[in-house]
């Protein structure tokens, strides 16, 4: 197991191949590229503790035995004031997430102990307007559609970039 050390890890929901590589390539061409270190994700929690590292993988190795394959449903575009994200809906990974935050429940941030809304940011962090210009431009060409998450991954922070620590594939 690689050594994280203080370092801030984050676990993410993965999305299948085919929506991960569309929502890849709309975050490429829209995300200001200067801050653009990351391909799509699913944020499930931003700061889990470094040092608590094997305790973390312990969890989510035993988590990811028990769960299948989790549903979801992209619902379509999503606001973030200044930018602008793909809505997604998943009452089961909402629930998995709950599980996991009440076995960490006093390792959490202040952030991390709320529930997310779920959804894939595709621009961040640019002027209102230039978020509204793009919201309006994608209306009506985002197709709500159902899918399944195959898998977790725990990242570790690096100041803007993350290194991918390990991949917990769903097996239930």
């Amino acid at each position: 197991m690689t050594e994280v050390g203080n370092a801030a890890l984050i676990l993410t929901a993965d999305l299948p191949p085919d929506l991960h590589a569309w929502a890849t390539a709309l975050r490429t061409a829209h995300f200001p590229p200067e801050r653009n270190y990351l391909e799509a994700h699913v944020t499930l929690f931003h700061a889990l503790p470094g040092p608590y590292h094997a305790e973390v993988d312990r969890l989510l190795t035993a988590q990811a035995k028990q769960e299948a394959a989790v549903p979801g449903r992209l619902l379509g575009l999503m606001s973030l004031g200044g930018g602008t994200a793909l809505k997604l809906e998943s009452p089961a990974l909402l629930r998995l997430r709950a599980e996991i935050a009440d076995r960490m429940h006093d390792l959490l941030t202040a952030q991390d102990r709320h529930t997310p809304r779920l959804h894939v940011t595709i621009q961040n962090k640019v002027a209102s307007a230039k978020a509204k210009e793009l919201q309006a431009e994608l209306a009506g060409t985002i197709e709500p559609r159902e899918f399944r998450f195959p898998s977790m991954s725990l990242h570790r922070y690096l100041g803007g970039p993350w290194e991918k620590l390990k991949t917990y594939r769903f097996r239930g």
